[in-house]
């Protein structure tokens, strides 16, 4: 929950350099963006299902699609999008930054800014080996 491998990697929400620890709302959700970005012919294998519990009364920034350009979606990412989490890290005003899914239309990844004050109220409540379904990494 460090946000280390998106700092040293960066993602199409962060720069290189900056923390940050992705998650997704729903399991269907975390399985399609680790498909988007495993080759195919390789089934991931090792991965555990982390579940986690934010605290109800947890401010958080929401962006909306229609606040996008229309490339927002690019690979290689947009430096738009990086720009917009560079701000909310920067700010650190908010725990949660709730972006629109690249992968899913209409679902929400949150993204969580490991440097902010109530991180530490995020807690780990479940942990459980997850297996993918080899149809989805077929060539």
């Amino acid at each position: 929950m460090s946000g280390k491998g998106a700092e040293l990697a960066g993602g199409r929400w962060n720069s290189i350099g900056q923390a940050m620890f992705y998650t997704a709302e729903n399991r269907a959700l975390c399985t399609a963006e680790i498909a988007v970005h495993t080759p195919l012919g390789i089934v991931p294998k090792n991965y555990y299902l982390i579940s986690i519990e934010i605290p109800q009364d947890t401010d958080m920034l929401e962006i909306d699609v229609k606040d996008l350009p229309k490339n927002w979606k690019t690979f290689p990412h947009s430096p738009i999008t990086k720009k917009v989490c560079d701000q909310f890290i920067a700010q650190n005003n908010f725990l949660i930054m709730k972006v629109p899914s690249a992968v899913i239309h209409g679902a929400y990844n949150c993204l969580i800014n490991p440097t902010h004050k109530n991180f530490k109220k995020v807690n780990i409540v479940g942990s459980e080996p997850f297996a993918f379904d080899k149809r989805l990494f077929d060539k």
